[in-house]
């Protein structure tokens, strides 16, 4: 009787414990009384709050449930994140190959010049062959140009031409530009030119025919070296600042000379492109300009000057003791950039050799000449105006003629796309005939298709 009471007592307390282990805990609600326990022999025993104590029930009259496990009251702890992956070191850059930073680009211009010509005697041997008789559409210029930093301290320059006139035999190719920058620092402020390139002298002359507005250079200060360059040694200087406004006044098509130093100094060869040099002293040249800026305004001074001894050629028409002649000059510049309106304006003195026509002989004489030209600038349109003149010789003609010429060419240039533009101009003047010496008046209009590639 006793063992069936404690059985009939234990066995809803039994299941009671069972129920509240099945039950999820409120995490809000208190913390709940201890749990019930199940022996190894599978009894149950609940410990109650209270100090009382219940029998076990036999093994058979007593079921308990597989309790879940009881979800954590309070807040969860965070799962720790994931160790980050192993930074591997960052991959040394491949130094690209000197072939790799070569660039090429260049330009040409076709021209036709018999368009209202009134002289076919009217005639400009240094510069445009095409000009007077049998003149016809002409291939003044064909460049191609080769050109990169091969190394962080040098620079080459490659440029022939594929549109030379030589005698009778058109588009020759001849060497322009064959020439490495060696930089001395790192800003690259100190360099040497070594190789074939323009001798710093004039701001015509080192300005590109391919940003130049006037058909040809002028006489006065392109006679002073025909094709504007030789083969030597210059040295330039110019701060950063400098360098940046020459770049400037190119990209930004103000028709910059681009970067021959605020000052530069050379030792050639003294006989021009692409001639040996005939004699053992070489010409000295010497350069020095500034782009100043006011306010938005660029402006540019120059100085130039060179010395050295030349040999001309000569033929049986003339006797010449000695063929060797003191060959100076010093030049002056000054330009304002049009931004819109602009003008430049240069001029030289000097000596060298002269023929005396009468005389049939060839002698030291003075010489000077120079041009002044005004331009606007207007959108793609280029309107300008040049007048030149020059007396003297010309020293790499043979038997170094005498010349007394003046021109004036009023044109326009149309730039409707980067790549390509149109210059019309009528030209006005009078200009010795070497072959005759005869001064001859002429007028005509020019025409230039060039593309920029």
């Amino acid at each position: 009787m006793k063992i069936r009471t404690w059985a009939l007592v234990a066995l809803p307390l039994s299941l009671a414990g069972s129920v509240a282990l099945a039950q999820p805990a409120d995490p809000a609600a208190p913390a709940a009384a201890p749990a019930a326990s199940v022996s190894a022999e599978g009894s149950a025993s609940v410990a109650p709050a209270a100090s009382a104590s219940v029998l076990p029930a036999p093994a058979s009259s007593a079921v308990v449930a597989p309790a879940p496990a009881a979800p954590v009251a309070g807040p969860v702890a965070p799962v720790a994140a994931p160790a980050p992956a192993k930074e591997h070191a960052p991959e040394h850059k491949k130094e690209a190959h000197w072939y790799e930073k070569i660039k090429i680009r260049g330009y040409a211009q076709i021209r036709y010049n018999r368009a209202f010509a009134s002289n076919l005697q009217y005639v400009n041997e240094q510069g445009d062959k095409s000009i007077g008789d049998n003149g016809g559409f002409f291939l003044r210029r064909a460049r191609l140009i080769v050109y990169g930093d091969v190394h962080d301290h040098v620079s080459i320059y490659l440029q022939p031409d594929f549109a030379n006139a030589i005698a009778d035999n058109a588009h020759v190719v001849a060497l322009r530009d064959w020439y490495t920058d060696v930089f001395l620092d790192k800003s690259k402020e100190f360099r040497f030119r070594i190789g074939q390139s323009k001798v710093p002298y004039g701001f015509e002359n080192m300005q590109s025919s391919q940003n130049r507005l006037a058909f040809d250079r002028s006489d006065g200060i392109n006679s002073a070296f025909s094709n504007e360059r030789d083969l030597g040694v210059f040295f330039y200087w110019a701060t950063k600042e400098a360098r940046a406004r020459f770049k400037e006044l190119v990209d930004s098509g103000l028709k910059g000379s681009g970067d021959y130093g605020v000052f530069g100094l050379g030792l050639f060869n003294g006989q021009t492109a692409n001639k040996k040099d005939l004699n053992d002293d070489k010409h000295v040249v010497a350069h020095l300009t500034y782009p100043f800026k006011f306010g938005g305004q660029f402006v540019e001074a120059s100085l130039h000057g060179y010395r050295g001894q030349y040999v001309i050629a000569t033929d049986s028409s003339v006797t010449v003791p000695n063929t060797t002649f003191l060959d100076w000059r010093a030049a002056a510049s000054l330009v304002v950039y049009p931004q819109p309106f602009g003008f430049q304006v240069e001029y030289n003195i000097g000596e060298g050799p002269e023929r005396d026509f009468d005389a049939k002989t060839v002698e030291k004489k003075k010489l000077h000449g120079g041009y002044a030209l005004v331009n606007f600038k207007a959108g793609p349109f280029f309107p300008y105006v040049r007048g030149l003149i020059y007396e003297g010789g010309k020293k790499h003609e043979t038997n170094a003629p005498s010349y007394s010429n003046k021109e004036l060419e009023a044109g326009v240039e149309w730039l409707p796309w980067k790549a390509f533009e149109l210059t019309a101009a009528y030209t006005f003047g009078e200009r010795t005939n070497p072959k005759s010496n005869r001064q001859e008046q002429g007028h005509l209009l020019r025409l230039q298709a060039q593309f920029n590639y």
